[in-house]
């Protein structure tokens, strides 16, 4: 077969990352990777001047590294400066913490952040 008669060579494509994918990777940075996200639901959100997203998300931490981690994650959320491509965040904070020692330590952290588009 010649080369004029070969079959167009297929491009393999790759799915866009959206937000909130890169949000999700900012905080398994954040935590050393050592959590998981169980759950991640995110909501339109804007006001008069302002457009984004509000993301709600369940991390576990389980063992006592993944724990230790879980602790510095809640401490340094809040004032923690993200990077995220296209995005600032306005807002992150933890809503709620469940620590458990037995039988096997682990730290369930819910969290919320508010995302606005970076005009």
């Amino acid at each position: 077969m010649s080369a004029e008669c070969a079959p167009p060579k297929r491009q393999r494509i790759r799915p866009r990352r959206t937000a909130a994918d890169r949000l999700r990777d900012a905080l398994m940075d954040l935590c050393d990777h050592r959590g998981q996200v169980l759950t991640h639901t995110e909501k339109a959100w804007a006001s008069i001047t302002f457009a984004g997203t509000r993301h709600s998300l369940a991390l576990l931490f389980a063992g006592d590294e993944a724990v230790e981690a879980g602790e510095r994650f809640v401490a340094e959320l809040p004032d923690h400066e993200f990077a995220i491509a296209g995005q600032l965040v306005a807002d992150a904070g933890v809503s709620e913490v469940e620590h458990r020692m037995v039988p096997d330590p682990r730290l369930l952290v819910q969290c919320e952040l508010l995302l606005l588009e970076d005009a």
